[in-house]
């Protein structure tokens, strides 16, 4: 990977679903040192898990990783990223990669494919990735957060509601087949500029509306360049039933 990318690791300790997901234990080994072995593949320049709670902290610094203690008062990821960003003191143009701790899974390809959109899209600050919806059902579900683009791929709105709604299509329980709808992927690539500069945004009523903190960089007028995932995520750890599933690929491995 280009030397002017690092990589950091948002490892919160409180979860709704999973308290202490970041230190749970599958196959003898806690979910964040899983998520950094494979974060490490990708041979960024550095490396940083940022976290509010000092035993997750202590134990990635017992594996020999780095670890920077955050506020506890960020309401969303982003946030906590801005403030590591302002710590480590990263140069404007260096590429921050905002690895899922929940995601050990994540496929190589895809983070390189939101390095290189942002590199390739210099006017963009921030990268993210989609997938095609194809059911029905999956577009209408609030917790899949759909996206629209304009004709070259930068983002125009993100929502929790069925975007873009097909008015007839709708009525009869179906897609309309002319339209792509596009599941959000929660991966990002930033430029640490704007990092630094949306720690000092308020945040905005879209955002807390949609509960989408991505909605206030466009609110002021950021652009989010939106590709299409080279390989489908595999899905993130929030129950225990993806603690199984887990568990499983590991044994297929």
């Amino acid at each position: 990977m280009k030397s002017d990318v690092v990589v950091c690791l948002p490892a919160r300790y409180q979860s709704s679903r999973l308290p202490g997901k970041p230190l749970l234990e599958i196959a003898g080994k806690a979910l964040i040192i899983w998520a950094l072995e494979s974060a490490s593949k990708l041979n960024a320049k550095q490396m940083v898990v940022a976290t509010d709670d000092k035993r997750i902290a202590e134990l990635v610094e017992k594996h020999g990783y780095q670890a920077l203690m955050t506020s506890v008062k960020h309401q969303t990821g982003t946030d906590r990223l801005a403030e590591v960003a302002a710590i480590m003191s990263w140069s404007d143009d260096t590429i921050v990669v905002n690895y899922q701790g929940d995601e050990p899974l994540t496929p190589k390809v895809n983070i390189e494919q939101l390095v290189d959109a942002l590199i390739d899209n210099p006017q963009a600050a921030i990268a993210t990735l989609y997938q095609e919806i194809s059911d029905f059902q999956e577009v209408q579900n609030p917790n899949n957060v759909k996206l629209v683009t304009d004709n070259k791929d930068y983002a125009l709105y993100f929502s929790r509601a069925a975007i873009p709604f097909a008015r007839d299509g709708f009525n009869e329980g179906c897609l309309d087949s002319n339209i792509t709808y596009k599941h959000h992927i929660g991966l990002y690539a930033y430029r640490a500029k704007f990092l630094k500069e949306f720690s000092q945004l308020i945040p905005t009523s879209l955002e807390k509306t949609e509960s989408l903190e991505q909605l206030r960089a466009l609110s002021y007028g950021y652009k989010i360049i939106a590709k299409k995932a080279k390989q489908t995520m595999p899905h993130g750890i929030d129950t225990l039933d993806d603690v199984k599933r887990f568990e499983k690929k590991l044994d297929s491995k």
